[in-house]
């Protein structure tokens, strides 16, 4: 049982197995907060699985989580289904409908660029796909967050053709966008390009954490913040201190919870095993990658430290198919100076 967060370590749950609930979301609902994400426990690299469904855990301390299973299963036997393992399911984000007293799960997939909808009568499903092929605004669409007011108004914040970050409403039911969108950041292009995008609010005031856009490669996330859900986001800059390694601690940003009155921050550590190029020097490794890395090194006469630029693009490119089913988490509380936000690093904490 843990009484601490030791973040980017490996985090158990309650059965001693990897939590595997990445790119989703933390929330809370009736006095339990739950955590959903990308099953990513048979995503070895070795064979053609992205995504083994998403999965969803329970817990009452936000440290110890008990899986309670996969509210969304893979489809093992049709090969032109979306929740086929096969397919790039991503970034998993609900929201529940007051109207329509519907879950309302919306699923990304990077290979072709667009959501699915789904929808169910309780958290633990069963869902049932009510779009499987959907390309808001004709766009080619990535990384997204999902936000609801006080009210029941739903937001949707998306990556969009590789160039831009739009916001817009959402329709009553929470299924489609609605009116017309937002740019907050437009013409980009990678690795500058905004992805990843993590809204929350605190005290009236809106914020959105984004990520450039290097792949499973981490990199500075930037938070920007605005007195509107969609309009006249500021730049407030870098939302990491104390970083060298300038990746956020090696963090891609998920979502940001609040927890009386703290706001806690969670980032997917994609690719632990490459932590010999990041700020640590306690780099964890899957034996197995990080062997063939450091021969292709040799081979090519790059030293990690001397040329670490270099190693970390022929790192990260031999780390496409990488074994995400190690991935692991950095979990930390947002310190405050003034109206802004600050992630600093810490070993061990508690709430």
């Amino acid at each position: 049982m843990y009484t601490a967060f030791t973040p980017g370590a490996p985090w158990l749950d309650t059965d001693g197995k990897r939590i595997q609930a990445h790119g989703g979301q933390i929330f809370q609902e009736n006095g339990t907060y739950y955590w959903l994400g990308e099953n990513k426990d048979h995503t070895t690299g070795e064979d053609e699985v992205w995504t083994w469904g998403v999965r969803l855990y329970s817990s009452h301390d936000l440290m110890n989580w008990k899986d309670e299973g996969l509210i969304v299963p893979p489809d093992l036997e049709n090969r032109e289904s979306i929740l086929h393992p096969a397919r790039h399911l991503d970034r998993p984000h609900l929201l529940f409908n007051e109207k329509t007293k519907k879950y309302v799960l919306w699923l990304k997939f990077c290979d072709d660029s667009h959501y699915a909808v789904l929808t169910a009568d309780a958290l633990k499903g069963p869902y049932t796909i009510i779009n499987d092929r959907y390309f808001p605004y004709g766009r080619k669409c990535g990384d997204f967050d999902l936000y609801k007011d006080e009210k029941g108004n739903a937001y949707i914040y998306f990556e969009a053709d590789h160039t831009d970050l739009l916001g817009a409403h959402l329709s009553a039911d929470y299924t489609q966008v609605e009116g017309e969108p937002v740019a907050i950041y437009s013409g980009k292009k990678p690795p500058e390009t905004r992805e990843a995008p993590t809204h929350f609010v605190r005290g009236g005031r809106h914020y959105l954490i984004t990520s450039g856009m290097t792949g499973y490669r981490p990199n500075p996330s930037e938070v920007a913040v605005s007195d509107d859900p969609l309009h006249g986001y500021t730049v407030l800059g870098d939302l990491s201190e104390g970083d060298p390694s300038n990746t956020t601690f090696h963090s891609q940003p998920t979502c940001v919870i609040e927890v009386n009155g703290r706001f806690l921050y969670l980032g997917d550590r994609w690719m632990p095993e490459l932590n010999e190029w990041s700020y640590t020097g306690d780099p964890r490794p899957d034996p197995a990658t990080q062997k063939k890395i450091m021969e292709k090194l040799k081979e090519l006469g790059l030293d990690p430290v001397r040329d670490r630029e270099e190693a970390m693009k022929v790192a990260i490119h031999m780390s496409e198919a990488c074994n995400t089913s190690l991935a692991d988490y950095v979990f930390l509380p947002l310190e405050w100076e003034g109206e802004r936000p600050i992630l600093r690093w810490k070993e061990t904490w508690k709430l």
